[in-house]
């Protein structure tokens, strides 16, 4: 098991992050904190392996929570979870190595899918050799590096989703994907999810008169 601390200022927002990590197999919540200097007295105590860090705390602000995690000699992964647009939070967040950055709103297989593709890195970061240029780029996995798929997904299949993207005219509902790529409508979501969490993919929502709105995905570039 993954040991996860969530931190977050607002209590009904920790406890519906902590319950989204806990539908996620492999994780679960240790403990929450509201401040900067709670969350650094819980990873003190619990030396969780992951934390899901806000960055608008009362009393500091995320990214110098981090600071002094790591000044202390806590080596805990982070994925900062905040409302922050700013590029240069961005790239600071991204120069004081977090795993992960997502942006709020946001829904369960957002954050999913970042604990999947996490758990993935984690699991090639206990390997004791590097084979090829293969695990290199698995190991420094980001946005530029979508070869690191969550849990069930294939790199062939993720490829077909990706193609299917590349040759539409226009943007693809998941159910439109399914059927181009002959998957079930659950199946293409969580690839174009994945490929949107790698920065391949935009999404635009599609407002109807009742219901969610529809996600629909674009190739990038």
């Amino acid at each position: 098991m993954i040991d996860v601390l969530v931190v977050d200022d607002d209590f009904m927002v920790a406890k519906v992050n902590s319950t989204f990590v806990e539908r996620v197999d492999g994780f679960r919540v240790v403990g929450t904190a509201g401040t900067g200097e709670r969350a650094l007295a819980a990873v003190g105590a619990l030396s969780p392996a992951l934390v899901l860090l806000d960055l608008y705390l009362p009393d500091l602000f995320g990214l110098d929570v981090l600071a002094r995690m790591r000044a202390r000699g806590h080596d805990c992964d982070v994925i900062v979870i905040s409302a922050a647009r700013e590029l240069d939070t961005v790239r600071r967040a991204a120069r004081r190595g977090v795993s992960d950055y997502l942006l709020k709103p946001f829904d369960f297989d957002d954050l999913r899918l970042r604990l999947e593709r996490y758990a993935a890195q984690r699991e090639d970061h206990g390997r004791a050799v590097i084979s090829g240029q293969a695990d290199v780029d698995r190991l420094l996995g980001g946005p530029s590096h979508p070869a690191v798929l969550p849990k069930g997904l294939s790199v062939e299949t993720s490829e077909l989703v990706g193609r299917a993207l590349r040759e539409a005219e226009g943007s693809l509902s998941a159910s439109e994907c399914a059927a181009v790529v002959g998957l079930s409508r659950v199946s293409a979501r969580r690839y174009l999810e994945h490929l949107y969490a790698a920065g391949l993919v935009q999404v635009s929502l599609k407002y109807g008169g009742t219901g969610r709105p529809e996600r629909r995905y674009r190739h990038r570039g």
